[in-house]
């Protein structure tokens, strides 16, 4: 009995989950297939969004560019929505700056988790988005996470910027989009991605909360700040669930005095 508790404690472990690197991880034939799953489901709605920009008044090269370069959807979505409704372009940028700051804490996670060479991450910080944090996380192993960050990162980078190269173009030949009703594209694919995410009391809370704000404020506020607004929802319902608990925790002290 001795002999194995100094064997486990020897037994080298791995970062990334707690277990041994290369023991007990998913084949990679499995990753690679969940990756692949992620990356070309989610890639497809980039045709959403080409559609969406296009139809905001974005030429086909700004539409193309914020794929290539901003490459984080629920910001893309926001910025050309806030343009769509009118917003100055200083407040639909403040809108997609918000919600791509959580891509930095992904960040911080996958740093320590994937451990890749230094020369290697400023091109891997382009791909830290919800997806591959969330394939990533997903793996037992350093090995297969660094696979499922790099198969899912490269299949999505790939099919959304080529989807949102064919949204746009598609967008210009059939004319104005909210005839056809596609400036609901955007909005409800970021709702779809969102929804299954909601899985607490709390995070259903602050969803239902920040769509009061959005679209209580919406008739009040320039196009682009209800959306700022709506962010403050987190923070509010984080203080309630605290003075909450504080409350259910000074009661029984109360009684036993």
């Amino acid at each position: 009995m001795a002999t194995e508790r100094t064997a486990a404690r020897a037994e080298p472990r791995d970062d990334a989950g707690g277990k041994p690197d290369g023991a007990e991880g998913r084949p990679d034939g499995a990753v690679v297939r969940d990756a692949l799953g992620v990356g070309i489901a989610v890639g497809l709605s980039g045709f959403a969004f080409g559609v969406t920009s296009a139809g905001s008044g974005l030429t086909l090269l700004q539409t193309c560019a914020l794929s290539l370069l901003v490459f984080t959807g629920a910001s893309q979505f926001a910025l050309v929505g806030a343009l769509a409704a009118g917003g100055g372009p200083f407040t639909a940028a403040a809108g997609a700056f918000f919600l791509g700051v959580r891509n930095a804490f992904y960040g911080l996670r996958l740093s320590q988790l994937l451990a890749l060479p230094r020369a290697v991450r400023p091109f891997a910080a382009q791909w830290v988005i919800d997806e591959t944090a969330a394939v990533s996380l997903a793996q037992p192993t350093r090995r297969g996470a660094r696979l499922g960050f790099v198969v899912t990162g490269l299949s999505l980078y790939v099919l959304w910027n080529l989807t949102t190269l064919l949204g746009a173009l598609g967008a210009e030949a059939i004319g104005d989009t909210d005839a056809w009703g596609l400036d609901a594209a955007g909005p409800a694919v970021f709702l779809a991605l969102l929804a299954p995410m909601l899985r607490t009391g709390t995070e259903r809370a602050v969803a239902g909360l920040a769509v009061l704000l959005g679209l209580g404020l919406l008739p009040v506020l320039p196009a682009g700040v209800p959306v700022l607004v709506a962010a403050l929802a987190a923070p509010a319902v984080l203080w309630a669930r605290g003075r909450r608990s504080a409350t259910h925790q000074d009661g029984p002290r109360e009684e036993e005095r």
